[in-house]
Order: C-alpha cells, then sequence, then structure tokens
C-alpha cells in the first residue's frame, strides 16, 4: 500500500513561534515516530523525572544538558545524541551557558508519559 505525502506547516504543531518549541504525533502521518522539539534559555530547567513505555531518542541541537537515564548521569553537548530505553526514568537540564534545543523523537504513534516527580 501507497502512504500518501502529508505535510504538517510548523503554525500546527508549535507552542512557540519563536523558537523550536511543540510536538506532533506519529499517528498524523500513520507512523511509529513522534517529535517534540524542546528549547530553553533557562539555565537549571527541563522536563521532570519521567518514564515512557516505548524507546525515545535524543538530539541535542545547541547547547549542553545533563541527562539522567535510569542510574546514569552525563553530560551532552550540541551534536550529540542520547538514547533512553523504554520504560527507564529519564529527564534533562539546561547546563548553559546559553539556549539548549533538543529534539526528542519517541518511537510511538502517540505520547504516553508518566511523571515521576
Amino acid at each position: 500500500m501507497q502512504k500518501t505525502v502529508t505535510v504538517l506547516d510548523r503554525a500546527q504543531w508549535e507552542k512557540r513561534p519563536d523558537v523550536w518549541h511543540g510536538e506532533f504525533e506519529g499517528r498524523l502521518f500513520g507512523t511509529k515516530a513522534s517529535v517534540m522539539f524542546y528549547t530553553t534559555d533557562e539555565i537549571g530547567r527541563g522536563p521532570p523525572l519521567h518514564r515512557h513505555p516505548y524507546d525515545e531518542v535524543f538530539i541535542v541541537r545547541e547547547g549542553r544538558a545533563l541527562f539522567t537515564v535510569g542510574d546514569a548521569t552525563l553530560e551532552a553537548v550540541a551534536g550529540q545524541v542520547v538514547f533512553g530505553p523504554a520504560n527507564v526514568p529519564h529527564k534533562f537540564v539546561n547546563l548553559g551557558p546559553g539556549r539548549l534545543e533538543t529534539t526528542d523523537i519517541h518511537l510511538t504513534e502517540v505520547f504516553v508519559q508518566e511523571d515521576l516527580e
């Protein structure tokens, strides 16, 4: 079966028009890859500790982040990719200086998140 080409305009996924911040679910495209674009200029800011029943891939596009994935803590910088396995608690925060920007790929057609903090 051939899939149709679908285009999602930025206005359909963005939460802030001034930076890359927003999300879309893979179900819009009939696929199991959902994406979150995360941006913060605030040092120490990031998503709370949480987990998903699917794998997640974090691409650090700008800045420096301190990741906690399970029992591991690591610093990641622009250009690096961090893998978060399914059901493993994880979080990250902006280490600064300056902006942190990530693209987070959730290997699912819909977002499911259990916050732990």
